[in-house]
């Protein structure tokens, strides 16, 4: 009897303690399947958050960006108005400035005229006994040009002034003594007949020799300032008519006395 219980009582044990082992067992897969997806979803929250973050993130420095930009460009902009507001300014009193400057240039330019025209007058009143075959005085670019012909000065192939052109030419230093703010540059010109003798090898010498014994009389004999005068020679390559004539080669045997005005002053005012 014992045995029949005993044989029914065990398997009746086994088979509770199976029904027991499983439910909670399957309680505790199903748990732990939840718990592994809760925890996947809290990944991804997670990741997503994060994500979300770094958008605000991003759009937050994108607006303070836009927000620098526009500050720079107001800055940028201000600073550029100030800039052509100065440049306004300055080009104003540069303006200015030029005008004056012109109204001064012009100035000087006419009281130069001014000067070589009374200087022409002058000289023409001291030399108006000479003819007109022997000097004639004229104006070209600024300059007043006095024209010595040969006849007036010297002999043929000599640079020996004559008597006559001596007293023409204490006339001419009187009237350049007495003008202060001029420059003289004397040219000796000649035909182009050829001359070679013991003093005048060519033209060349003939015409240079000729341009400084004119100097000598203006500046030795009559006090005429050394440092205001030159001499230099032309020899027969600057004529004033054809050479092919004996009237033409007289006009070309000249000394001109050139007057200039003094352009120092009006040098320095280009200069500021």
């Amino acid at each position: 009897m014992k045995k029949t219980v005993l044989s029914v009582a065990l398997p009746i044990l086994i088979f509770s303690l199976v029904l027991t082992s499983c439910g909670p067992g399957k309680k505790l897969m199903s748990s732990r399947v939840k718990v592994e997806n809760l925890q996947i979803d809290s990944v991804n929250t997670h990741n997503q958050l994060e994500k979300c973050n770094t958008l605000v993130k991003n759009l937050n420095d994108d607006k303070t960006s836009l927000l620098n930009d526009k500050t720079s460009l107001q800055n940028e902009n201000l600073s550029a108005a100030n800039d052509l507001k100065n440049l306004s300014n300055q080009s104003k009193m540069t303006i200015a400035e030029q005008a004056k400057r012109l109204k001064n240039l012009q100035d000087m330019i006419q009281a130069q005229k001014d000067v070589m025209s009374k200087l022409k007058n002058s000289i023409a009143n001291a030399l108006m006994n000479y003819k007109t075959d022997e000097l004639s005085i004229y104006t070209k670019d600024g300059n007043v040009y006095v024209s010595l012909q040969e006849k007036l000065l010297f002999k043929s192939g000599s640079d020996v002034v004559d008597p006559k052109g001596k007293e023409a030419l204490k006339s001419l230093a009187q009237v350049l003594n007495s003008t202060k703010d001029i420059t003289v540059l004397i040219e000796g010109h000649t035909d182009n007949v050829p001359i070679k003798t013991k003093q005048f090898q060519d033209n060349w010498d003939l015409s240079t020799a000729r341009a400084t014994s004119i100097v000598r009389i203006l500046t030795t004999d009559n006090g005429f300032d050394s440092n205001r005068i030159t001499a230099t020679g032309k020899s027969e390559f600057h004529p004033v008519k054809p050479n092919d004539t004996v009237e033409g080669r007289a006009a070309n045997r000249r000394t001109e006395v050139i007057l200039s005005p003094d352009l120092k002053e009006l040098y320095k005012l280009l200069d500021q």
